[in-house]
């Protein structure tokens, strides 16, 4: 669970950082989303020791 909310902390403070700079998104929202989701789909395929 710790892991999860670094994560989440780590993503927030990308997302303001990117916000004061203004900086665009590289992608498309639909396919950051469904990146995004491969990323979650196969971190819980890939058992880990933790």
């Amino acid at each position: 669970m710790k892991l999860y909310l670094i994560s989440l902390g780590v993503g927030i403070l990308v997302g303001i950082i990117y916000a004061l700079l203004q900086v665009r998104s590289p992608a498309p929202p639909v396919i950051a989303l469904m990146g995004l989701l491969g990323m979650l789909i196969g971190e819980q395929i890939v058992p880990t020791s933790n």
